[in-house]
């Protein structure tokens, strides 16, 4: 261990508890913060704080907001009929940056995963299945192409098919810019499944 003073070494410890922050981004980020003005330092401080306090789930599709019903969930010209089901709300921020889905989204919260004791009562399903009306015709599963991703969305596939309700998964495959011998066998079942006719 480096010999700072006590409160350097505290600050560097919490700052590697970050995720992807090991000790040396962390002893960098610390030795900014004490460079940095007070004023800043305090504002720093202050918006963690504000953002632990004041954010919520919302109680109609589980994203991370400040207001119950998420500014989302409250705009009433977005497509009623269309729910896309993401894992987490840094899906939902992914998805809102390409500007073309104009439907409302569902946030699970996590996959489903036996291996971690995460069955499906402890994500976001039963408030998935609440909402759904006759307005909604699709449901898009945009879950990430894992196992555990797979997994969840064949499970809620499943569930909502008796309903009558499209269920539809988002493409998966080669990138744009990707080089298909590079590609793994995985990918190239998947590009090769969601082949499209031009």
């Amino acid at each position: 261990m480096e010999h700072y003073a006590a409160p350097i070494n505290h600050l560097i410890e919490e700052l590697s508890k970050l995720p992807g922050i090991g000790r040396k981004t962390a002893q960098r980020l610390a030795f900014h913060i004490l460079d940095m003005k007070g004023d800043q330092v305090v504002r720093l401080a202050q918006s963690i704080v504000d953002a632990k306090k004041l954010i919520k789930f919302c109680s109609n599709c589980g994203n991370m907001t400040d207001k119950d019903p998420c500014s989302i969930c409250g705009n009433v010209k977005r497509d009623k009929s269309m729910i896309c089901v993401v894992e987490d709300s840094r899906d939902v921020a992914a998805m809102e940056r390409i500007k073309e889905f104009h439907g409302y989204y569902h946030v699970l919260h996590g996959t489903i995963s036996p291996m971690d004791g995460i069955g499906p009562d402890e994500i976001n399903i039963k408030g998935l299945i609440t909402r759904l009306n006759n307005d909604v015709k699709e449901v898009i599963l945009a879950t990430n192409p894992t196992i555990e991703g797979e997994a969840t969305a064949m499970y809620i596939a499943r569930l909502i098919n008796p309903m009558g309700i499209r269920v539809t998964r988002l493409a998966h495959g080669i990138p744009v810019g990707g080089d298909i011998e590079y590609a793994d066998e995985v990918t190239l079942v998947k590009a090769l499944e969601g082949r499209t006719q031009l």
